[in-house]
């Protein structure tokens, strides 16, 4: 039987490689986790020597680009240094934040503490920047979109454990581990709990776009990733249930 790759391809060209990729995935060699599948490694599979570009965890879903040619890498890696790539995250929280928009500001040490987060520290940390916008709240829960302008380890997690706020599932920052379950948001569900699947076990957290400048066309391209499975089927129920849904931000009630 043929394998199903961890990854969707989003678009490729003989400079660019983006792809859709599962949770659980890390994006290049980690130290903590040395045993860990590889994209990087599943992708060279199927397109040859790539060079990574940036990083995103690997709980989190989403797009990730890579470069094929070292004319390529500079040209792209470039715009990382001058922050002209725009990054947009959505995730899923738990409680309210009292804001509709939001911008933080702090600098963050990686490795920070005993259970190696990222932590804001004034004087040994680095400058770091997250813009966050409400994109629909379904109590006791809230879908936001985050805007990463600077790219620390972490940065979008410890900026909302900064601020008391936690990603579901999220036991790094929130201390959570509990799954997801239809059962515990859905007042009318009659289903068996011993046999009930969770909507969502891992990090609920998804690198949904990211915008570039080609580097041979000259032109901005944005990469968006849809929804995994699971995120999906999420805010699906969501949608029902609470009748807001973070890809149609206009529902989104307003403070």
């Amino acid at each position: 039987m043929k394998q199903i790759p961890p990854y969707t391809i989003l678009f490729s060209d003989d400079s660019l490689v983006a792809v859709n990729k599962k949770s659980g995935l890390l994006v290049a060699a980690d130290r903590y986790d040395p045993q860990a599948q590889r994209l990087d490694i599943e992708l060279e599979k199927e397109f040859g020597s790539l060079y990574a570009l940036h990083r995103i965890d690997k709980d989190t879903s989403g797009v990730v680009i890579y470069v094929r040619n070292q004319e390529a890498h500079r040209f792209v890696s470039l715009q990382f240094q001058e922050r002209q790539v725009e990054k947009v995250y959505h995730a899923l929280i738990h409680g309210q934040p009292a804001w509709k928009t939001y911008r933080e500001e702090v600098k963050l040490l990686p490795d920070g503490d005993s259970q190696h987060r990222t932590v804001p520290n004034k004087r040994m940390g680095k400058y770091s920047v997250t813009d966050f916008t409400v994109l629909a709240r379904c109590s006791p829960y809230t879908w936001i979109e985050a805007r990463p302008l600077t790219g620390r380890t972490h940065q979008i997690r410890a900026h909302l454990w900064a601020n008391k706020l936690s990603i579901v599932c999220d036991p790094l920052y929130g201390g959570n581990t509990k799954p997801l379950r239809l059962s515990e948001i859905k007042r009318s569900w009659r289903g068996d709990p011993f046999e009930e699947k969770p909507l969502l076990s891992r990090l609920a957290l998804h690198a949904y776009a990211i915008t570039i400048t080609h580097p041979v066309s000259q032109e901005r391209i944005t990469f968006t990733a849809p929804y995994p499975k699971d995120l999906e089927s999420v805010r699906k129920q969501f949608s029902k249930i609470y009748g807001t849904d973070p890809l149609d931000p206009q529902e989104s009630p307003t403070l």
